[in-house]
């Protein structure tokens, strides 16, 4: 009978014993499972570092083949940034394709005019416009200060016209009309003169090269 006893006695002991190490072991696997995952150490490096620079030198809203000729280097005096800084007639003296330009608006002492505007629109001849001028006839123009403000007066108007207002009828400051026709990035001032670079923003105004002197009807 003492034999039986004992050996129940021991069989709970050990039923016991298998029942904390099953709990034990339990509770040991549930730990692991609800670890959490390792957090990432670093960010993903496929953001880009810089925005894409835009074709021809351009800073965004210029057009025209011209424009690929404008300095790129934004330290650069003719560059579209510096231009920018600049009030009209100084950023056109920084252009090297407006020499000419510069030059007629030097002998018709337009420069304080035009820099103290408040805002407007220059359609301005690039050098090879002026050199589709006889040179007697340029002389002349040049020589008569009176006759040459009446033609740069009239490639200027007042207020900074955008590319989408460019069609349609404008008063210059000589007084009389221009008329642009067109669309999108393909313009023609008076039907004789074709916008090779526009959209050029200086400080006080909006500049359009055009490639033949406008002249005024009268």
């Amino acid at each position: 009978m003492y034999g039986k006893r004992k050996l129940t006695a021991l069989a709970a002991v050990a039923a016991f014993s298998l029942s904390l190490a099953l709990s034990a072991c339990g509770s040991e696997t549930m730990t692991t499972a609800t670890q959490p995952t390792a957090v990432p150490t670093a960010l993903p490096t496929t953001v880009p570092t810089a925005l894409p620079s835009m074709p021809g030198g351009t800073t965004g809203g210029e057009f025209g083949p011209a424009c690929a000729s404008i300095p790129t280097d934004p330290a650069n005096p003719g560059s579209l940034e510096m231009m920018a800084q600049q009030p009209v007639a100084t950023a056109a003296a920084a252009n090297p394709q407006l020499s000419t330009l510069v030059a007629a608006i030097q002998a018709g002492d337009l420069a304080d005019t035009l820099n103290s505007a408040e805002a407007v629109t220059v359609f301005a001849p690039i050098n090879e416009a002026f050199a589709k001028i006889p040179k007697a006839d340029l002389d002349k123009v040049l020589a008569d200060k009176e006759l040459l403000k009446k033609i740069l007066t009239y490639h200027v108007v007042s207020g900074k016209t955008a590319p989408d207002a460019l069609a349609g009828t404008h008063k210059t400051l000589e007084g009389q009309d221009i008329t642009v026709t067109g669309s999108g990035t393909d313009f023609k001032v008076n039907d004789t003169a074709m916008i090779v670079c526009g959209n050029i923003q200086t400080r006080n105004g909006v500049v359009y090269l055009v490639d033949s002197v406008l002249m005024p009807p009268s």
